[in-house]
């Protein structure tokens, strides 16, 4: 009888073993992506690549270690304009056959490629074209010391595959090292743990044993130099900007520390920024170990640090835990914004918190409004069949998903809700998940059947309904209500002295956004006059106050708005302006002007974006 259940329980575990490899292997499927991961998938990159400034490309080989998890004769890649030279099999670099796809437009090709039940490794060569959306290559001119040239990557959401031939989904996870050769007067830089001065031999080497997703490769290749800020902490951008990015950045270290007290410890080991030259497209992506950001961070004053905050704690929310589709990406931006918020909140009081949640709160306002309350693109949870992912990074799922969590903060208790988000890193540490996991651990975890809780919360109305649901968390600051109250007087009292009682961004923004629909450009010059909003305000005041001008005519400032538009490339920021110009008939041919000046300098993701409105 012992021996039987002996058996019975060895059976059992074996059983349960079983079951959790089966769980282990399946990847959800990805519509965005031509691989078969359930079949065979990768699990770590060898990469030797030369970076060529001449020819504009990178080439190399990619040498995969995979798992043929079904024992077949096929393992699937995406690629996207890459040049495929030959496939190696294993150690040996026995040569093998592989077949490209048809092409799909924005996805590119499936490569497949033959191999055997036995395979481990398959070394792929390659070299990229200039048509690579992800990489963007500048000549020194449009670098901020016009010296050297530059180069930069950004993956999200589906163009690593541009530059490295790859699973691309964010559900499939590897780890990687890497061999970069640069010109020997440039250093190159990866989302791994990176150099601090450039050597002599221009070959740099990489590793990240953390998995990650392929959109989270990046590389970077200039004349770059580094600052520390503390000891896991630092700066990384050109000679002329160094200093500055440095002073700017000084709480960095402190913000990583609020955000552990807050999550758990930041798995990454050291967290350092990278300021790329203003052509980049976005105001920071969040590539492991080394953040990319915008210039236009750079306001002289700190007062803009909150991006670094959002980036950061891409961290936990993103980096670690992972939307395993685009159709799910507001669990990566949703839980980012909410622990910027509160990363803000630790840094910079709560006073200057409720000013950011009423102006986020716009934001989603006016989101709804340009959408639509009954348009889909408005749920948590999109679909992205058949289109660009990209499509799905709107302001939506940021604060849209901030809000919703702020829901569940305030229907539980935030020292409660603390402790649920902090589990929910631990329990999903490197990995990816869907919307769908995220609520089945939302229910067990803190619902617990409990329907008054549920009532409260409305998941599904957050998560799949469109438009804002009725229980949102009013946002309130009594500073904006001092504001407010100005707004309703100065034009009967006059600008003089405002600012003296509006100082901060965050002040200057409320500010701006609620100025009458009907100023005059007269008094758009009596405001300017007193702020000096067109000359010395900093990237996102200058964004904002340019609304208004267009809107009013305010012609003083279109020379400077151009100026503005032509040395960013920040697709965000951009957007807003030129679908305020494209309102009118003279403001769309002002626009195509504009357009065809910076496009040269812009990202080909930015250039995407505004075609598609000029059209």
């Amino acid at each position: 009888m012992k021996k039987l259940f002996i058996l019975s329980l060895f059976m059992l575990t074996l059983a349960c073993q079983q079951k959790n490899n089966i769980q282990k292997n399946v990847i959800v499927t990805d519509k965005h992506t031509f691989s078969k991961p359930n079949l065979a998938v990768v699990k770590h990159l060898d990469l030797d690549i030369n970076v060529n400034f001449e020819t504009q490309s990178i080439s190399g080989k990619a040498s995969w270690q995979i798992d043929n998890v079904s024992k077949g004769k096929e393992i699937i890649f995406d690629e996207n304009t890459l040049t495929i030279t030959k496939i190696t099999l294993g150690d040996e670099e026995k040569e093998t056959q592989f077949k490209l796809g048809k092409e799909v437009e924005l996805h590119g090709r499936p490569l497949h490629i033959t191999i055997e039940p036995n395979t481990t490794k398959v070394n792929i060569y390659y070299h990229t074209n200039k048509g690579a959306v992800a990489l963007q290559w500048l000549t020194p001119q449009q670098t901020a010391d016009k010296n050297k040239p530059f180069l930069f990557s950004q993956g999200e959401s589906i163009w690593s595959r541009t530059w490295i031939p790859c699973q691309d989904s964010p559900g499939i996870r590897f780890t990687y090292n890497a061999k970069v050769t640069v010109p020997k007067d440039l250093m190159a830089v990866m989302s791994a743990i990176n150099p601090q001065q450039k050597n002599d031999t221009g070959i740099y080497t990489f590793k990240q044993d953390k998995a990650i997703p392929s959109y989270l490769m990046a590389i970077a290749v200039g004349d770059i130099e580094f600052k520390s800020i503390d000891n896991r902490t630092g700066v990384y951008a050109e000679p002329s900007v160094l200093k500055k990015a440095a002073w700017e950045f000084a709480e960095l270290g402190k913000m990583v520390a609020a955000a552990e007290k807050l999550y758990g410890p930041y798995r990454w080991g050291r967290y350092d920024v990278l300021v790329l030259p203003p052509s980049f497209p976005y105001g920071g992506m969040e590539n492991p170990n080394l953040t990319f950001l915008t210039p236009g961070v750079i306001a002289g004053d700190r007062s803009l640090t909150s991006l670094l905050a959002h980036e950061l704690g891409h961290s936990w929310s993103g980096n670690l835990v992972t939307n395993a589709t685009w159709d799910d990406i507001w669990l990566n931006e949703g839980f980012t914004t909410y622990v910027e918020h509160r990363i803000g909140e630790a840094i910079f009081g709560k006073k200057e918190a409720k000013m950011q949640d009423v102006l986020t709160r716009k934001v989603l306002d006016d989101s709804m409004l340009e959408f639509g309350i009954t348009n889909p693109d408005t749920r948590l949870k999109v679909d992205l069949a058949r289109r660009n992912p990209d499509d799905g990074i709107s302001e939506i799922p940021y604060e849209k998903g901030y809000n919703f969590l702020k829901v569940i903060e305030q229907a539980v208790g935030r020292e409660k809700f603390d402790i649920f988000i902090r589990n929910y890193f631990d329990a999903h540490a490197f990995k990816s998940i869907t919307t769908e996991d995220f609520i089945a651990y939302l229910n067990e975890n803190l619902i617990k059947n409990d329907k008054v809780l549920a009532d409260k919360i409305k998941a599904e109305d957050w998560i799949y309904k469109p438009g804002i649901p009725t229980n949102i968390v009013p946002s309130v600051s009594k500073d904006f209500n001092a504001i407010d109250l100005i707004q309703k007087s100065w034009r009967k009292t006059g600008v003089k002295g405002l600012s003296q009682k509006i100082k901060s961004t965050t002040e200057k923004q409320h500010f701006i956004d609620y100025l009458p629909e009907d100023i005059t450009p007269k008094e758009m010059a009596d405001i300017d006059a007193e702020f000096n909003f067109t000359k010395d305000g900093n990237f996102v005041i200058k964004r904002q106050w340019f609304v208004p001008a267009m809107r009013s005519q305010y012609t003083i400032a279109y020379p400077a708005i151009e100026q503005f538009m032509i040395a960013t490339s920040r697709t965000g920021s951009l957007m807003t302006l030129y679908k305020q110009m494209v309102k009118t008939s003279e403001g769309k041919i002002w626009a195509k002007k504009i357009f065809e000046k910076a496009k040269s300098g812009y990202h080909a993701t930015t250039i995407q974006s505004v075609e598609s409105l000029l059209k």
